[in-house]
């Protein structure tokens, strides 16, 4: 699961490596949540709770229902819809990744200058802001990981050009409704100490990078240290890494998945 910002952050990359290239091992769901892509798009109060409802009714119905059957990464808005959908069905999960994410937002700035800047910039303007705000300045200036743009900058630049063409996919009272949902989740210590109490703290772990302007790594340290990082769960934080860290470092992001989901197979 990941957020409200549109193709360049769905892991699609991720899923052609567990899907593809270790399709044997593993089956791979992406979907577009509501007000995003495919998905319908009504003009109503979002919340993370009410995303989770819609990803537990879509897993219902490709029938992934057997207990510890699901290993769920949740990226940014994703991360909290993976902990509203682990507190509705801790029996299933089988893993918990929470990466780029927070229980609730505090004591920051970065994720509502997004959300204004999105609504209120130039779009030249409002690209450099937003790839400030998510990817770290090493990455972005970087060689294109693909070799087809100048940097890994200028590609972004023309990937969000690209998805800003598709008007019906990418509207703006769509990414207002799910940006507003993600601002309003809260999760208490409590609901967390919960949540790991269910799910089971070897299962769970949380990843940030330090350069994450967008929700700010002390985020990622509040929520490991509410589900309980002393009492068994994983956390990674990587230094100089941004918001999209599952994106500027793959190989790391693979290796942290699969190394988790061979910890909680042992396990069963």
């Amino acid at each position: 699961m990941s957020n409200a910002s549109g193709p360049w952050l769905i892991p699609e990359r991720q899923a052609q490596y567990f899907g593809h290239e270790k399709g044997s091992l593993y089956t791979c769901l992406l979907f577009d949540n509501r007000g995003m892509g495919d998905s319908d798009k009504p003009v109503a109060r979002y919340s993370t709770s009410e995303l989770a409802k819609d990803t537990l009714a879509l897993v219902n119905h490709v029938e992934w229902t057997s207990p510890r059957q699901l290993h769920v990464i949740g990226v940014s808005m994703g991360g909290m819809i993976a902990q509203e959908l682990a507190l509705m069905i801790p029996e299933r999960i089988a893993s918990l990744t929470l990466a780029s994410t927070a229980a609730r937002l505090v004591n920051t700035v970065g994720y509502w200058e997004n959300l204004r800047d999105r609504i209120n910039m130039s779009l030249d303007v409002e690209l450099g802001a937003i790839k400030a705000r998510t990817f770290s300045q090493t990455w972005l200036e970087a060689p294109d990981d693909y070799g087809e743009f100048p940097t890994n900058g200028d590609r972004f630049s023309a990937m969000e050009l690209a998805k800003r063409q598709d008007v019906e996919g990418f509207t703006r009272k769509g990414f207002i409704c799910q940006a507003l949902a993600a601002g309003w989740h809260h999760k208490s210590a409590e609901q967390l100490k919960e949540l790991a109490d269910k799910v089971g703290r070897q299962r769970i772990q949380v990843l940030h990078g330090t350069a994450d302007k967008m929700i700010t790594v002390p985020h990622g340290e509040i929520l490991a240290k509410e589900l309980g990082e002393d009492e068994g769960v994983t956390k990674i934080i990587v230094p100089g890494r941004g918001h999209a860290l599952h994106i500027e470092d793959m190989a790391m992001y693979h290796k942290i998945v699969e190394d988790m989901v061979e910890k909680v197979e042992k396990l069963e």
